[in-house]
């Protein structure tokens, strides 16, 4: 019988950092096939659609991912998150929709908002598998995950921009991709690591066949107390009201703080869609999207370590705990220099080569932004160090304070400062934000160190 083992902490950051380079490189890729094939304009239909779609995702998703990573102590089942999670996505669809009916956009951005809400629909539902993988540290097959979802993402929204001229058609496209990546590879990843036995159980059943060879034959009853010879549907095995409030009520806190993370990312570009116009939004989003691809290699790192780090908290080891998020920040603070050097050095050359150059007269705020980057870079893995030490209720008004303080910074400059401002108010949010992490990460050490 087959037993899915953790891999090593060197090989799941391999396979993590390998997935999450392909499939932020694709992601990155889709924006250079609107900008080549398409205009700016195009570019901003697209990333407005994201722009209101992904903080209600934030919301619904309520972080489970992290927190069944993190669930040392296996509190919950998997039907648990999972039943959570199906019950967030449709609501998910029931607020994009007052949003988009609301908000008064033109139909053809309506139809992006609703074509990439079906994406991330299927998005979500794949981060949930993510979750049991990544708690059993198993990130390979998350990585082939993402690496599959990218490239066929990549071509099937290239594919419809290219052959009918319409963003919205290559957003159906990557809808499509996403749903099969789910059913095709996702869900029966997550059957196998489900329905693999644990080791304890595997020792058990060897040693009684050894018994069984060794001494009078006998057969194991065949009853529900066996679990080796009833196999059981794990994904929905229980719906209990009881269980799924008490987890909304613990992940409910992060879920708002994802979308305050979320919304800090985006409002600048609510505002340049409003001050600006679609096409200076385009323009933004297409060099600012270097923040979100960097993003996604640096999860990599933080979605490898953080079960190691959630064990080292709940164990009290707080030595540990500290020297491993330290290192983390060392990652950030080298990957954040690197991308500011070369922006400096040849931001130019790069954005006339994948864009246009029209997109090379903003070089200056190319840097400004990979500055935001390093910083960006930094307050992600502290985040992700008060969630592996299970802070969870404070991170709500911490990122409130982080997101009103971004809205105001935005409000502030980019009427007066343009792609500038914007760039400027994401370097003091993030600022902002670090500052705020520091503080609880250092009385949650404080905390289990005097234990």
């Amino acid at each position: 019988m087959q037993q899915l083992k953790p891999l090593t902490l060197r090989r799941n950051f391999s396979w993590t950092f390998t997935g999450n380079l392909v499939y932020a490189a694709s992601q990155w890729g889709m924006l250079v096939v609107l900008a080549k094939l398409g205009s700016p304009e195009m570019v901003g239909k697209f990333t407005l659609g994201l722009a209101v779609t992904a903080p209600v995702f934030m919301l619904t998703n309520l972080q489970l991912r992290s927190i069944q990573a993190t669930d040392a102590r296996k509190e919950y089942l998997f039907s648990d998150y999972l039943s959570l999670r199906l019950i967030g996505t449709a609501l998910a669809f029931l607020i994009i929709f007052v949003i988009t009916i609301s908000s008064g956009y033109s139909w053809d951005i309506l139809l992006v908002v609703v074509a990439l809400a079906f994406a991330k629909a299927f998005e979500s539902i794949s981060d949930i598998f993510y979750g049991l993988l990544q708690h059993h540290e198993r990130m390979d097959r998350i990585s082939l995950s993402l690496m599959l979802r990218g490239t066929l993402s990549l071509l099937m929204l290239g594919a419809g921009v290219y052959l009918t001229g319409s963003v919205f058609v290559g957003s159906v496209g990557l809808a499509i991709a996403w749903a099969f990546v789910l059913v095709s590879y996702d869900i029966p990843s997550g059957i196998l690591l489900l329905n693999a036995p644990p080791a304890d159980e595997i020792e058990t059943e060897r040693q009684g066949e050894e018994d069984e060879l060794s001494n009078s034959p006998q057969q194991l009853p065949n009853t529900d107390e066996n679990p080796i010879s009833q196999p059981k549907n794990k994904l929905l095995r229980r719906w209990h009201l009881k269980t799924l409030t008490k987890l909304l009520w613990l992940s409910l806190p992060l879920g708002f703080v994802m979308m305050l993370i979320s919304l800090n990312i985006n409002i600048p570009r609510y505002f340049i869609e409003h001050y600006l116009g679609a096409h200076q939004l385009g323009i933004f989003s297409a060099l600012s999207y270097l923040i979100v691809a960097g993003q996604m290699v640096i999860s990599a790192l933080a979605q490898s370590v953080s079960p190691r780090l959630a064990k080292y908290y709940a164990a009290g080891n707080s030595k540990s705990f500290r020297t491993l998020l330290l290192k983390l920040v060392g990652i950030a603070l080298g990957l954040g220099s690197a991308g500011v050097v070369v922006a400096v050095v040849a931001g130019r050359p790069i954005l006339t080569l994948l864009y246009d150059p029209e997109y090379a007269q903003q070089v200056d705020v190319f840097v400004l932004l990979m500055v935001a980057a390093g910083i960006n870079y930094l307050s992600y893995f502290l985040g992700y160090g008060i969630t592996a030490a299970r802070y969870f209720r404070v991170q709500m008004p911490l990122f409130m304070v982080v997101t009103a303080s971004s809205a105001l910074i935005c409000l502030w400059l980019i009427p007066t400062q343009g792609l500038r401002g914007a760039a400027i108010s994401l370097i003091l949010g993030s600022v902002i934000q670090i500052v705020s992490c520091l503080a609880v990460l250092i009385h949650a050490i404080n905390k289990i160190a005097k234990h």
